[in-house]
């Protein structure tokens, strides 16, 4: 909160669905101690249904989740809502949209990979720059309101591209933390003004 975040996002892994493991629900719960700021937990684990319920008993806000890592992606979505949290769907770097097409009038957030996920500070992909246009453009054709976020390389160079692209949500780590001598604070005013 003191960095100037608006919003903190938990990479969840399984070592499964993507090859690096981190933290579980008993983390999450810890840190809701430490900031009101909405959690957007990022569940990259498969099954992915079997663990929704733990993730919003922890202190979630929004909770994502890849439509490859659950046998019914409309179950998924709809345990989401109904523990009351918000919902978020992601596509890897070459899902096309119209994998998530028939959940976007229902959803709150649409996850975009820049890069494919398991460990930070990868190069981000860019020719997820024409999924965000595109995205953007259902969104406004058909009144939506979902949130277009944007995980994966993210830095000084690229955020422009993102938000006249569409992208209304950055998640950057690598940037925040290593730039500046790591002045979070610093790291973060630069990217809000960009």
């Amino acid at each position: 909160e003191e960095g100037g975040a608006d919003m903190i996002h938990v990479d969840v892994m399984d070592g499964h669905f993507v090859p690096n493991l981190t933290i579980g629900p008993p983390v999450i719960k810890a840190l809701r101690n430490y900031t009101k700021l909405p959690f957007d937990v990022h569940l990259m684990i498969s099954p992915v249904h079997k663990y929704i319920k733990d993730y919003a008993e922890s202190g979630a806000d929004i909770i994502t989740i890849h439509p490859e890592a659950t046998d019914d992606l409309k179950l998924s979505v709809n345990l989401i809502k109904k523990l009351n949290k918000k919902v978020g769907l992601s596509l890897n770097p070459d899902a096309p949209i119209d994998k998530i097409k028939k959940f976007l009038s229902s959803i709150d957030l649409v996850l975009i990979m820049s890069v494919y996920p398991g460990f930070g500070g990868q190069k981000f992909i860019p020719n997820v720059i024409d999924k965000i246009k595109e995205l953007k453009n259902i969104k406004k054709k058909q009144n939506m309101k979902f949130d277009i976020e944007v995980d994966g390389g993210i830095n000084f160079d690229n955020s422009k591209l993102l938000i006249e692209a569409g992208a209304n949500i950055l998640v950057s780590g690598t940037t925040i933390f290593k730039n500046n001598n790591g002045n979070i604070k610093k790291n973060i005013e630069t990217l809000k003004l960009i």
